[in-house]
Formats: C-alpha cells, structure tokens, sequence
C-alpha cells in the first residue's frame, strides 16, 4: 500500500464484507494492518492489488470528494486549526447552521468544557486545538462525525490514552452516535466494553484473517482472539 511516497503493509488476502447498519471490530497485535485498512476504506491509501468496493463501486474509481460525502472518520490524531470552536466542528459540514454546530457538540459531550471558555463556541483554540486537552480535541472531532451524519463511520482507537472522564464521556458520545442511525461502523478498540457490544470481529494475526465472528463464537473458536481478550481484561482491571 502506497501513499504520498511512503510504504504501508497490510494482510495479505483480506476478503470482508461489512452490511449495511452493523459495527464490525477489528482486533490484533500491534502492526497487524488495523490502521491501514481503515486508510483504504477512506482512500486516505490506495492498494496496489485488489478492490474496495462501497455500493458495488470500486472506491479508486470514485472521486474523493464523493467518498468523503459518505464517511466520517474519527482517528486517534485529532487535525483542528486555528479559528472557533464553531468553525472547527464547522468542518464536519459547511453549509451547517450554528444551532446544527451547537446540537452536535450538545450530542458529543462538548458543552461542559465549551461553555467554560472566555467566549464559548467563538474561542479560538490556537494550532491544532493547542488550548484544549487531549480529550477536548478527541470530543470535538466527535462533534464533526454527528455535524456530518454520514452513513460510514470509522473509528480507530479513539479513547486511548485518555483519563477515566473524557473516555466515559467519550463512550457516551460514540454509542448515541452508533446508536441513532442505520449506520455502518468499522472500528478499533481494545475495550472490552467496545469488544462484547460489535455485531461482528475481524481477528487479524501474523498477517492474515484469524477468525470472524460474534463474541460468543471466537471465545469458543479462536485461541488468537481469547488471548487477546484477556489482556485486555487484565490491562482494564489493573490496578496501581
């Protein structure tokens, strides 16, 4: 996989089919290909062999700015920029009223710190969000995915390394945003919470597809995927 010059691996062989109104979680070591086959489902990367195809066509044949119409995508590294608060998750939609702005922050758990800021929504915030907190950002680049209300939500480990606060309000926001549409949702997380609730579980190891399956299924079929659950239990129930 290529992408502005540089080089990225993925597993080879994937074949995945995500329906239409489901969240499908994407479960595996460090490295195994997570990230970057979100990056080929948004055209952040093109492959060099194989097809992606949304609605029987093949995404490298369909303009960028028809797929970013219909995705909304929600990475670990947050992209804001020196205006308003307003104008930022703005950028989810630009044609959105400011009470359409207001109602997605509403919605993504942003009004508390919003409301404490010299001047609320029309606070700057400096480069990339400088004046906010880790999980400040993260909140309003939930705000743009429910300005925006797209079909195709893709989600790469978004409340990690954050404090217990900003990632229960963070979970808050995510599962209304799951929850309100018929949406399709491809995300990875290491939460047991995020884990247990997936329609479907893609287990990556060693550079191909392990299992796929319900919670329930892999528990039973699937040493990978019960080796991995259980760290990610110990690492949730850790205590210092």
């Amino acid at each position: 996989v290529r992408y502005a010059g540089t080089e990225a691996w993925i597993p080879g062989g994937v074949t995945l089919s995500l329906p239409a109104g489901t969240t499908t979680l994407l479960l595996g070591p460090s490295g195994c290909g997570k990230t970057t086959i979100l990056r080929l489902l948004s055209r952040l990367y093109d492959a060099d062999t194989g097809k992606i195809l949304i609605g029987g066509k093949d995404l490298q044949n369909t303009a960028t700015d028809s797929i970013f119409q219909k995705i909304s995508i929600v990475f670990q590294e947050v992209n804001l920029f020196n205006t308003t608060i307003l104008e930022n998750i703005r950028l989810g939609r630009a044609d959105a009223t400011d009470e359409e702005v207001r109602e997605a922050a509403r919605l993504a758990n942003c009004l508390d710190f919003i409301e404490k800021l010299p001047e609320g929504f029309q606070t700057r915030i400096g480069e990339n969000g400088a004046e906010l907190s880790g999980g400040e950002r993260q909140r309003l680049s939930i705000a743009r995915a429910f300005l925006k209300d797209a079909p195709i939500l893709l989600l790469d480990e978004i409340a990690a390394n954050l404090d217990i606060d900003n990632e229960r309000k963070i979970q808050e926001s995510l599962s209304s945003l799951i929850r309100g549409k018929h949406r399709t949702v491809v995300l990875i997380s290491h939460r047991m919470k995020s884990i247990e609730k997936a329609d479907r579980i893609l287990v990556l190891s060693s550079g191909e597809v392990d299992a796929v399956g319900t919670h329930e299924e892999l528990l039973n079929h699937s040493k990978v995927y019960r080796n991995l659950v259980e760290k990610s239990r110990l690492a949730e129930e850790f205590s210092y």
